[in-house]
């Protein structure tokens, strides 16, 4: 590999109102080598990725490109220094041709040599070696071929530095073989490529150094030979390994019956998550683990039929059920808490009172609408219930804290008499003291006998919470972990790769 620097950055800083994304930052990248970028979720690889591409312009720091300082302004710059993008969603035409994709706006003409244009693009698919010809239409090539064409029209731009963000999501095993494979012919040429991924195993396979951030800051910058996935795990969320032996215990709250409340076989959906069993018992709380890509939401999204289910049994109470829409697992009594509050939970513009009834309201029918004395009853005692703290019942619920969001929404669904509550990421993004009760209201609601599937990006929390965990990795799950003597360290071994359980 060689040592010469192609990217440089010293001391890049970003803040956004009320929020520091990046303090103090250096990036380092070399010609020929795959240098992975990681952290969680808000840990700044975004932010850092649209300083280099020109989507924001740094607030402090010092970029370089081969020696030479550089502030972009815009994409356009970036691009024209030789800096190339590739996200996990293609931005490509489906409606062209390969060629045409491969070259739309390069040219000022509005005449197109159309022979010179294929010539080219066959040329450059056989030295990159991309199963695909010039004339097709983009839309019949798989997605990974569609993938490494978007790479090969960046690389044609005379790419220096080529940034990769989530290439392999949508891809196969197969397919992530071939894209490593084109990865390391530009690697052979001198590309210094960024690597984005939530696949841990791919990191190893294919990188050759690794940079940590955590909540916009520098961890360390690290040769991927030398830093175990153990180790990685621990930087990424923040906890050292002589610490984590020391978090609280979780309390068993597993009352098994002669059935599952909920049981599921084979189950899968459009999300490409393997097929998965599961079980939960009534009173139980169990979480599904993982760092963030895992597939810890897409499980659950699978069994409320929130993803499309292509595959699979589900039973409620030993009896087989049919879900295959949201609206099923209501009228079954499942409950569902997405992770993203905002954009699939609440109904912002509404007030309080109709987000917090709309569950039960669905349920009911809407030709047999809640009395205004109802519906006003109901979030009344919701709203002493759970601490919710709003001017009125009347108040749009987008003028409230998330914290209190989240618990209209948690009210929504305990309106509902749920039998299995499924609670993905229900404390992200609220203080502390409003995640200390949303625990203590997931106990409560155990120990009344409710069954609760409970999903945190903090596995202290987890540990907290939950009698069971399911650790989940590149989309399978991976092992599954019971009992008091569970410890973070036992969770990070499992994530990593060490692959043992605890009975």
């Amino acid at each position: 590999m060689q040592s010469e620097k192609i990217l440089e950055m010293k001391g890049i800083c970003k803040s956004f109102p009320g929020v520091m994304a990046l303090q103090n930052v250096d990036f380092t990248l070399r010609k020929g080598e795959v240098h992975a970028l990681m952290g969680e979720n808000g840990a700044g690889k975004s932010t850092l990725v649209k300083i280099i591409t020109g989507v924001y312009e740094k607030d402090a720091g010092s970029m370089f490109v081969e020696g030479e300082s550089v502030h972009f302004r815009s994409p356009e710059e970036a691009q024209n220094s030789g800096i190339g993008t590739v996200y996990q969603e293609i931005s490509l035409c489906p409606n062209l041709s390969v060629a045409e994709n491969m070259f739309i706006g390069r040219g000022h003409s509005s005449l197109v040599n159309w022979k010179r244009m294929n010539e080219q693009a066959a040329h450059l698919l056989n030295s990159l070696e991309i199963p695909a010809r010039p004339t097709q239409e983009l839309s019949s090539c798989s997605i990974a071929v569609q993938q490494m064409i978007a790479i090969a029209r960046a690389v044609d731009m005379d790419c220096k530095i080529l940034i990769l963000d989530e290439p392999t999501s949508s891809l196969d095993e197969d397919e992530v073989i071939k894209l490593f494979k084109l990865m390391r012919e530009l690697k052979s040429r001198g590309v210094g490529i960024i690597f984005i991924t939530h696949f841990l195993d791919q990191v190893y396979e294919i990188s050759d150094r690794i940079t940590v951030l955590r909540n916009g800051n520098l961890i360390g910058e690290y040769e991927a030979s030398s830093l175990s996935q153990l180790e990685l795990v621990s930087k990424m969320m923040g906890k050292a390994l002589d610490d984590v032996e020391h978090m609280e215990k979780p309390r068993i709250m597993k009352h098994e019956q002669d059935a599952p409340v909920f049981e599921a076989k084979s189950l899968r959906s459009v999300s490409d998550i393997q097929p998965f069993d599961f079980k939960i018992w009534k009173g139980e709380v169990n979480g599904f683990a993982g760092l963030l890509g895992s597939g810890r939401s897409e499980s659950v999204r699978a069994i409320y039929a929130a993803d499309k289910v292509t595959g699979g049994e589900t039973m409620m109470n030993g009896k087989q059920v049919n879900i295959k829409e949201p609206i099923h697992a209501m009228k079954l009594g499942i409950g569902y808490l997405p992770e993203d509050r905002k954009g699939e939970g609440i109904l912002a513009d509404l007030s309080v009172r109709d987000n917090l009834i709309l569950a039960f309201q669905v349920l009911k029918g809407f030709f047999k609408p809640l009395s205004k004395k109802q519906a006003e009853t109901f979030t009344r005692e919701f709203i002493k219930k759970l601490s919710i703290k709003t001017p009125s019942p009347n108040t749009p619920i987008k003028s409230l804290s998330g914290g209190n969001q989240q618990k209209v929404i948690l009210a929504r669904w305990l309106l509902t008499h749920p039998q299995y509550l499924i609670l993905d990421e229900p404390t992200r993004g609220i203080d502390v003291g409003t995640k200390v009760e949303i625990q203590k209201l997931v106990l409560q609601l155990a120990e009344e006998g409710v069954s609760v599937t409970f999903i945190s990006s903090e596995i202290e929390e987890m540990l907290r919470t939950c009698s069971r965990l399911i650790v989940m990795r590149d989309r399978q799950i991976v092992g599954e972990l019971t009992g008091t003597n569970v410890t973070q360290a036992d969770v990070m071994h499992v994530i990593a790769g060490g692959g043992y359980e605890h009975a």
